[in-house]
């Protein structure tokens, strides 16, 4: 469990293929704190550390990692969002995060407001029915507030911390982002979903 707060920003120091999987090397100052079989969300999708070297860990990605989430275009050099899962007794400043990645959304518009930004990202519709106007979103492994919601767009207001010390301030038109939506709402629909199939 983590909770969307980027403790690091790493790098990609290797990515090599292994089989129908990868895996990939990541430096970060927090390969110190951090030993083989612990958890860490890489842009928000949980990895197991596999391997631990002086400078690196490492993680190995399966296919259906690499398809659902944008690890799969990572390259050598990658700057990625990192966070170690929780300890109990944490403060949870953020919100509660899987690590599990429901899917990618696609970053179509940019308002420039100065140092601050607002951000809208493109989604499909079985992600933005679990969305509402001031909930949670985990976009790359980043918590935050959802500020609007349609059909198949969203957005959320960045401020010049959350620019700098996250991948997100560097995100281009066009960028693939990891999404997890709400724990709370995947619940909520599932409920609905099950109520609306016994009365039809």
């Amino acid at each position: 469990m983590f909770s969307g707060i980027v403790e690091s920003l790493g790098f990609v120091s290797d990515l090599r293929m292994e089989g129908v999987g990868c895996r990939l090397a990541v430096e970060s100052e927090i390969v110190s704190s951090v030993k083989v079989a612990d958890s860490v969300a890489i842009n928000g999708c949980c990895l197991t550390v596999v391997s631990c070297t002086e400078n690196a860990f490492e993680f190995q990605a399966g296919p259906e990692t690499l398809s659902r989430t944008n690890l799969g275009k990572l390259v050598k050099g990658s700057r990625v969002n990192l966070e170690r899962a929780l300890l109990v007794g944490d403060r949870l400043g953020g919100h509660f995060v899987s690590g599990h990645i429901d899917g990618q959304g696609t970053l179509i518009r940019v308002n420039d407001l100065g140092d601050w930004q607002d951000y809208y990202f493109k989604v499909p519709s079985e992600l933005s029915i679990q969305m509402a106007s001031k909930g949670s979103i985990a976009v790359d492994g980043v918590s935050l507030t959802l500020v609007k919601c349609e059909p198949d767009v969203f957005s959320v207001a960045l401020i010049p911390y959350t620019l700098k010390v996250t991948t997100l301030g560097s995100l281009k038109i066009g960028d693939n982002v990891n999404i997890e939506t709400d724990i709370l709402a995947k619940y909520v629909q599932r409920l609905f979903d099950s109520t609306t199939q016994k009365t039809t």
